[in-house]
């Protein structure tokens, strides 16, 4: 099949829908499959990184075109990157040929309706990814009123890119209620949750060389690592590490980006925080040293979010074998697993506003370092192979080659016992 992906973000980016897009091309190329990537030329988090034009890699052809990146500092910046990326991208896929499946994530948000529109326009089928759900997210982080004419607008193109969209893929049964509430068939919505990075595996060599690089080798790492959001407050976890800023043999790592990322830093100078580091997002060919490095790990999700977002990092976590604790709501995908793995030394939650309990089980996991979670203890991922299959099915070349290759297969074992 030819198959067009379309995000703001991929390789050599180190954000998470980055990853999880690389992840996916490259499963799509090496399954036979003619894959073309459009993404940003400039970085998600970090605009002065820029990347090549165009390139062949992995048996991708990727296609990366110009827009504003001005930082996520405010919505206006926002605002302006994404509509810039959006008709960079539109003008570029005009040139583009008819492609038998169109996958959209949505970063920026509402690429989907852009895919939708293409795929009206020159035919194939649509699959919508669903990476987090807007405006539904800016209606909760109360960068939009739910009334307002924007947000109603916004929320019309998104259930028509829903409507178009072959197949839907959402994270959690929590996503899938929320688009099924939207008036979408819940037929076409099918719950994968995301990948995690295959390079990601516990690298105690890795860890060390981290560890000893920082400053961290003797003490009890506490890691909160990817995008700092407004989806994921850090208040609670902030107010820990403030609690517990004489206990010397405890740090908390901060490593990443995001638009809360500085607030991190200024929190930690304001309260006199020694015991809080902040380091950027590290080149990906790190990431299981850095992974690896922490003793605990920290999850973190806002009460309004559920379904909306879905902490893809724990897929990560989990490949390393790392405790965790999940700050947020019980009822909540991140809820349910820490229920699942049923071993409070191993995964704990707390929800937000409880930083003295939260304090106390950080020392508390300090006293007894050194466990792992079990591989057992987490049902088999699945999810690289159920989204390889619902993409193919989604186009009838697929499954019609595929009805040949098994009326062929039957009919040789038909010979063979005749």
């Amino acid at each position: 099949m030819k198959i067009l992906l379309l995000n703001q973000c991929l390789w050599p980016d180190v954000v998470a829908t980055s990853q999880q897009l690389t992840a996916l091309a490259r499963r799509l190329s090496d399954a036979g499959h003619e894959v073309t990537v459009i993404a940003a030329r400039r970085g998600y988090d970090d605009p002065t990184d820029t990347f090549s034009r165009r390139e062949r890699w992995n048996g991708l052809d990727i296609i990366r075109v110009s827009s504003i990146n001005l930082g996520k500092k405010n919505r206006a910046t926002r605002f302006l990157n994404f509509g810039s990326f959006l008709f960079t991208c539109g003008l570029r896929m005009l040139s583009l040929p008819r492609q038998d499946v169109v996958v959209a994530l949505t970063s920026p948000p509402l690429i989907s309706w852009l895919a939708s529109l293409f795929t009206k326009l020159r035919g194939g089928e649509l699959v919508f990814w669903v990476m987090d759900l807007n405006p539904d997210e800016a209606i909760a982080a109360g960068w939009l009123k739910q009334n307002s004419i924007t947000a109603k607008l916004l929320s019309r193109l998104l259930r028509s890119s829903m409507r178009r969209a072959r197949t839907i893929v959402a994270l959690d049964d929590y996503m899938k209620e929320k688009i099924v509430g939207k008036g979408i068939p819940e037929s076409k919505v099918h719950v994968i949750r995301p990948m995690h990075d295959e390079s990601v595996h516990f690298d105690e060599e890795g860890r060390q060389a981290f560890r000893e690089a920082h400053g961290l080798a003797e003490r009890f790492v506490v890691m909160y690592a990817g995008n700092h959001s407004p989806c994921h407050p850090l208040n609670t976890l902030l107010a820990a590490a403030d609690q517990l800023k004489t206990n010397t043999g405890i740090a908390f790592l901060f490593v990443g980006g995001g638009s809360e990322f500085d607030k991190v830093k200024s929190f930690a100078h304001a309260h006199e925080l020694n015991n809080v580091i902040c380091l950027p997002y590290q080149p990906q060919a790190s990431l299981p040293a850095v992974l690896s490095a922490a003793d605990l790990h920290i999850v973190v999700m806002g009460d309004p979010f559920v379904g909306i977002v879905h902490p893809s990092k724990i897929y990560n976590i989990l490949a390393v074998g790392a405790p965790f604790i999940f700050i947020g709501p019980e009822k909540s995908s991140m809820g349910g697993l820490v229920s699942q793995i049923a071993d409070p030394s191993l995964a704990r939650r707390f929800a937000h506003r409880t930083s003295a309990e939260l304090a106390h089980a950080i020392a508390e996991a300090a006293r007894h370092s050194g466990q792992r979670i079990p591989a057992e203890r987490v049902a088999a991922h699945d999810s690289p192979a159920r989204l390889l299959e619902v993409i193919e099915a989604t186009s009838p070349i697929v499954s019609h080659n595929s009805a040949v290759e098994v009326a062929v297969a039957s009919s040789s074992r038909a010979d063979f016992v005749g």
